[in-house]
């Protein structure tokens, strides 16, 4: 059976058990705080290095445009013909029409204004 003695302030003291040391508190020794160090240094670096490679590029330079009024019977692809460079795809140039103007079909009405990529 265990003895416990009261101490002042409600602190208990706890008599010392036979056969077992108290351990000893936790100390750093001097390589141990250099591990810690160099830990912080190298994740303080690899942050700064993440940092930088996130930054934002500038805004892209702007694409020329020209308006264009449709006019009957035009369709898009024929408006991208009279746009489209020599042997440029036709179905690239009709895209960046409708991307351009924020269409959803390829489908035109007369009067329509449009925007069209200047070729260049």
């Amino acid at each position: 059976m265990t003895t416990l003695t009261l101490v002042g302030g409600g602190a208990v003291r706890v008599p010392a058990v036979p056969g077992r040391r108290r351990r000893a508190p936790l100390h750093l020794t001097r390589r141990g705080r250099l591990v810690l160090v160099v830990l912080a240094l190298l994740v303080v670096v690899a942050g700064s290095l993440v940092a930088t490679r996130a930054a934002a590029e500038g805004p892209s330079s702007g694409i020329e445009v020209q308006r264009y009024v449709v006019s009957p019977g035009d369709t898009l692809w024929g408006i991208a013909t009279g746009v489209a460079r020599p042997g440029e795809d036709l179905r690239d140039v009709v895209q960046r029409i409708e991307v351009l103007n924020s269409m959803t079909s390829a489908s035109v009405i007369a009067g329509q204004e449009i925007l069209l990529p200047v070729a260049g």
